[in-house]
């Protein structure tokens, strides 16, 4: 399977959020050096997220690791070439496997071309793998910061990143327009910016809390990314 890789980023990216933002700039210093897990190979981390989809993060990667031991490698032919129902006894709904042979389809037709979305831009990227079976923008925005590493992803899909921002600059609510204020500040880093979000929302910085309203219906997300994210879409 290769050995394991993870975000990249540069301490010009961590120097240029410190200087844009004091208190994520004291987050950073307190959290060090963030290592997420990617996967370059895109279609793997497509079929990963839909694998995903609704599950915990503990049976997503029990899910996973049936369907490469059974593989090997994760390819497009491999899966269409699999009866629908042998793909179900790995632990895949119905609608799961739907979703993964339609991709994979997709992709063998030509339909899709993963290696020419490293050209596009993001927006144009997010829309293609957004029209796959059941690949909303929310997954799009994962694959694009997980597989492809893009620098600047920020998703306002993400209920993680919401709650970050919440917790750092002590907002009750993040309005698209209060998040779009972020997402510019952050810019071009947005990707490593997401990185330390997701790590305070899951508690990495003491004495930050949520400020959403209690009893607004925020309830507590698991930390975004193609392991285990916000959405299920």
């Amino acid at each position: 399977m290769g050995e394991q890789r993870y975000f990249e980023y540069d301490e010009q990216a961590i120097a240029y959020l410190k200087a844009r933002d004091a208190r994520l700039a004291e987050a950073i210093d307190a959290i060090g050096p963030v290592r997420r897990e990617v996967t370059p190979d895109l279609f793997a981390a497509l079929v990963n997220c839909i694998v995903g989809q609704q599950i915990s993060t503990k049976a997503q990667v029990t899910v996973w690791k049936r369907l490469t031991d059974a593989f090997g490698d994760v390819t497009p032919g491999a899966l269409a070439a699999c009866p629908d129902d042998e793909l179900q006894q790995f632990g895949l709904s119905f609608r799961k496997v739907g979703y993964i042979k339609g991709a994979a389809e997709r992709v063998l037709a030509g339909e899709l071309d993963l290696e020419e979305l490293a050209d596009l831009p993001d927006d144009e990227v997010c829309r293609h793998l957004s029209a796959l079976p059941g690949i909303g923008v929310w997954t799009a925005e994962m694959l694009m910061t997980f597989s492809m590493q893009r620098p600047d992803i920020m998703s306002y899909g993400d209920l993680a990143i919401q709650r970050g921002l919440r917790m750092l600059h002590h907002h009750r609510r993040i309005t698209p327009e209060l998040f779009a204020k972020y997402r510019r500040r952050y810019s071009p880093h947005g990707s490593v910016a997401s990185l330390y979000l997701w790590e305070i929302a899951g508690g990495a910085v003491a004495g930050l809390r949520d400020w959403a309203p209690k009893g607004g219906g925020a309830k507590r997300p698991r930390p975004g990314g193609a392991k285990g994210g916000s959405r299920g879409d």
